[in-house]
């Protein structure tokens, strides 16, 4: 079993959002949207040659993976924003479903993050915009 189809193996046999495996070492989260990704990236682990499988894959997420530098991807659910993304930053994907984009939890709207970086193509001009949007979100919620 390579390590895509394992990560995606410990994806759907647990409780998990996201799995990052690269043969050896396994991370998984439980928590949703672009949060996981954040937190392996401030971890500061060199995750590069990793795969990862994913719930869900916007274009937030997207970018998160080109910062992560990780080999491959599979999504449950990717949009068409996270595939070009993905395709721009040569990282192989697979996914079970491909939606034009990522709704938000309520179900009623685009995903905020997935609005957030509409356009954007440097991932790592990505990455502030999702911080920005992130804290506003939760300064809403408080």
């Amino acid at each position: 079993m390579n390590n895509i189809e394992k990560a995606k193996e410990i994806l759907i046999s647990g409780e998990y959002t996201c799995v990052l495996h690269n043969g050896d070492e396994t991370y998984s989260s439980n928590l949703k949207g672009v949060k996981p990704l954040l937190d392996f990236l401030n971890s500061e682990k060199d995750f590069s040659g990793f795969s990862a499988a994913d719930k869900v894959v916007g274009a937030g997420a997207a970018h998160l993976y080109v910062l992560l530098q990780v080999e491959n991807v599979w999504a449950g659910i990717i949009s068409q924003s996270a595939k070009e993304i993905l395709e721009e930053n040569r990282i192989q994907f697979s996914f079970e479903k491909q939606v034009p984009f990522i709704i938000n939890r309520t179900g009623d709207g685009v995903c905020p993050i997935e609005q957030a970086v509409k356009g954007i193509r440097d991932s790592q001009d990505a990455l502030t915009v999702i911080e920005k949007t992130l804290n506003r979100l939760n300064q809403k919620s408080t």
